[in-house]
Parts: structure tokens; C-alpha cells; sequence
């Protein structure tokens, strides 16, 4: 049972503090970009903005443990980072496109799926541990879905 309990779970290359504060910070990025959704009464709002940011951060720390993780028996472990990215922009836009819908003329969704595949990207970038990015980005978000709300739609 001990054997059992020692290889049930992974140590972790980073400290366990880092990796929760990081899937924290991308809770909160996701909420706010998902809270302005919320807000004007849009599709994907809090809850779906916050899982993907946070899916997105965990996949990216995941990855960044397995190319540490010593079960792969020394042998060198080469990885592409731009699959990681490649992998979670397809699987937001394919959510996104999702909510993208053509009705009386008019396309509906394409900023709210803008809007989750940007949460997308602030999650991989949290979860690589570069948080600057990911709050620039997020405070972009926001400056774009308010500030500019404001100026007339193009028809």
C-alpha cells in the first residue's frame, strides 16, 4: 500500500504555491474578461470565460511538468512549444466558433469568441509563468469590448 501511495502522485517540478497561484491569477483574468461578457448580456460569460482560461493555464503547466518528469527513463525529451499553443487555439476556437451565428443579415458571437479565445491565450500565458502578458492582455480586453462599444458597427 505504501509502494501504491508513493507513485500514486507526481512531485511536481514546480513548487505546488507557484502552480496554484498561476491557476489562481487565470481564475481571475478569465473572470474579468468574462464578467464584461456577462455584463452587456452576452454569450460566454463568467463561468465559460473562467473554465477556459484555467484549462488552458493547467494545460500549460502540465506541460511544462511532464518535460521535467523523470518517468520517460532519461531519454531526451523534445518538445514544440507552438503544439501546446497550436492544440488549445484549436480546441477555443472550435467553442468559439460555436457561438458565431448569421441571422437577418447580421453575424452575432464573433466578439464573445474573439473575447474566449483571447481568455485562451491569457490561460497559456499564465500557465508558462508569464503573467505580465496575460494581464496586458486582459486589460486590452477590456479597453476594447468598453472603450470601443461606444463607436458605431460597421454594417
Amino acid at each position: 500500500m505504501e509502494e501504491f501511495a508513493q507513485q500514486f502522485g507526481q512531485k511536481t517540478w514546480l513548487p505546488f504555491s507557484v502552480i496554484s497561484a498561476r491557476l489562481l491569477l487565470a481564475a481571475v483574468l478569465g473572470a474579468i474578461v468574462g464578467f464584461e461578457r456577462e455584463w452587456r448580456n452576452r454569450p460566454a460569460g463568467l463561468r465559460t470565460h473562467i473554465l477556459i482560461c484555467v484549462s488552458t493555464a493547467a494545460i500549460a503547466i502540465i506541460a511544462t511538468e511532464i518535460t521535467h518528469l523523470g518517468d520517460f527513463g532519461g531519454q531526451e525529451i523534445r518538445i514544440d512549444p507552438l503544439r501546446l499553443v497550436e492544440a488549445t487555439t484549436a480546441g477555443v476556437a472550435f467553442l468559439a466558433a460555436g457561438l458565431i451565428f448569421f441571422s437577418k443579415g447580421e453575424v452575432h458571437g464573433l466578439t464573445t469568441g474573439a473575447g474566449m479565445w483571447l481568455a485562451g491565450a491569457a490561460g497559456l500565458a499564465v500557465g508558462l509563468g508569464f503573467w505580465q502578458i496575460a494581464l496586458l492582455c486582459t486589460v486590452i480586453a477590456l479597453a476594447t469590448f468598453g472603450l470601443l462599444s461606444f463607436l458605431p458597427r460597421g454594417r
